[in-house]
């Protein structure tokens, strides 16, 4: 296998920076689920904390477990997939801030042994989206059962959060609407969040009023843009890696390249792009499981480089995205751990 994926820790650098800028004076919650979306946990998590990044978003305790061991005691890891009270018992053992969204996960929490500091409750309010979270019928029930956690030291209540579809700014509206009056439930009853968090990327660089105390950026973060959105350029950010493919073949006026282990370009895009070569585009003749024929050009050679997409390509994830009908992260999640990882980098600038 000869394809690698290509990423600069600088440009990803950049992006940070970018985000810390368009998110003020909220802060970033650096998103890291399905392996850094494929960009490699260990190399983007390092980076990060270098480039002083403090709160992470996880998804599970798994993932929580191991951002702990690469960026320390001091980082503040936040997971939301919890299964119940083995996964509970876990993240409390590891120091993660936990994202609950069911009422059972406190009946389940009240029922271990009390922790020698109480876990970091995070709770989640049903704003619509219907990715778990509390309905708001049921929010003042477990609202009354945080106290009893709280005396009994198994809990302190650190957030309140949710997610929003992102679909409208009317969609939009209502959602915080309802973050807002479950805040307000809460506070009257006696239970001030210490921070309040509802954005992702696009609603925390696009209003303002949604940012509240930590927006949770994955995508944009790793330069990929939504469909059907603001392009790079508008939103300041550039794509961090490159999925490159060498010639293993040149037939008449094709060349074959070698992808590796890869589900990350559909055979439903065969002949609706073109990739980067050394003689500049081409079009994407065929895919499948490991290869591709490309359009090819005069004095191409086995060994060429192929930029398939992203960073320096002619296309990026989310222009592959958009002609399926998905969105540039369900791309870039297809590039398979069995392809290289290679990493560029002039060094970390001083944390901030």
């Amino acid at each position: 296998m000869t394809a690698e994926y290509r990423v600069d820790l600088d440009a990803f650098a950049r992006n940070l920076a970018r985000v810390r800028e368009a998110i003020a004076p909220a802060e970033h919650m650096l998103v890291v689920k399905d392996d850094a979306y494929a960009h490699g946990l260990e190399a983007i998590v390092q980076r990060a904390t270098d480039e002083g990044v403090r709160w992470f978003g996880a998804f599970d305790v798994v993932t929580g477990r191991a951002v702990r061991a690469l960026a320390g005691p001091d980082a503040r890891i936040f997971v939301w997939l919890l299964g119940g009270p083995d996964d509970l018992a876990d993240g409390i053992a590891a120091g993660l801030d936990l994202g609950i969204g069911d009422e059972s996960l406190l009946d389940d929490l009240g029922a271990l042994p009390v922790p020698p500091a109480p876990a970091r409750v995070h709770l989640k309010i049903d704003t619509g989206l219907h990715r778990n979270g509390i309905r708001p019928e049921r929010w003042d029930a477990a609202l009354k059962r945080l106290p009893g956690l709280v005396d009994a030291g198994h809990a302190r209540f650190e957030g309140l959060w949710s997610h929003i579809a992102e679909a409208s700014d009317a969609d939009d509206d209502d959602a915080r609407a309802i973050f807002l009056a479950a805040r307000e439930s809460a506070v009257a009853a006696g239970l001030t969040p210490r921070y309040s968090h509802l954005a992702a990327s696009a609603a925390g660089f696009a209003r303002a009023p949604f940012r509240e105390d930590l927006v949770r950026v994955g995508a944009f973060s790793y330069g990929i843009r939504p469909a059907g959105g603001p392009g790079e350029a508008e939103l300041g950010i550039e794509p961090i890696a490159a999925l490159v493919g060498t010639v293993t073949a040149v037939i008449d006026d094709t060349v074959r390249v070698d992808l590796g282990s890869l589900l990350g370009v559909p055979s439903s895009l065969s002949g609706r792009f073109s990739v980067h070569t050394p003689a500049g585009p081409r079009r994407m003749l065929s895919i499948d499981a490991t290869s591709a024929v490309v359009a090819g050009w005069q004095d191409a050679a086995i060994g060429d480089e192929v930029t398939v997409f992203g960073r320096g390509g002619a296309a990026s994830a989310t222009d592959l995205a958009e002609l399926i009908d998905t969105i540039g992260e369900e791309i870039a999640l297809r590039v398979l751990p069995a392809i290289t990882r290679r990493y560029t980098s002039n060094g970390p600038r001083p944390a901030r």
